[in-house]
């Protein structure tokens, strides 16, 4: 299982890896260098396809340091529809969630912005 062990403003180490840029993680690192159709926005094209391969229980989104990211309504309907739950939270919350459910054995899925 991909368990973060450090996150701090533009830097997640997962796995002993360091990464200095967006990432989806599952049971590994999915999408390292992740990007968005706009940066502070979360729309359901910019991560269906790994929603659809991987089938989460759970997506954890870490909305950035400060939480600048919003999980926009399209994606929150197709998470719905399919049984996902959506936890969003700035980064540092959203990767403890992450690190708990994972330790729990949920099938959870954590994409993670860095920055803002």
């Amino acid at each position: 299982m991909a368990r973060v062990e450090h996150y701090d403003f533009g830097e997640i180490v997962v796995d002993g890896v360091r990464y200095g840029r967006d990432l989806i993680v599952g049971d590994r690192v999915i999408k390292p260098n992740w990007w968005r159709k706009e940066g502070h926005k979360l729309y359901l094209e910019d991560i269906v396809d790994v929603l659809e391969e991987y089938r989460p229980k759970v997506l954890v989104v870490g909305t950035g340091y400060y939480g600048y990211m919003s999980v926009q309504e399209n994606l929150m309907r197709y998470a719905e529809e399919r049984g996902i739950e959506v936890i969003a939270k700035p980064t540092s919350e959203a990767v403890e969630v992450f690190n708990r459910l994972l330790d729990r054995g949920v099938k959870v899925l954590g994409a993670f912005h860095l920055t803002c």
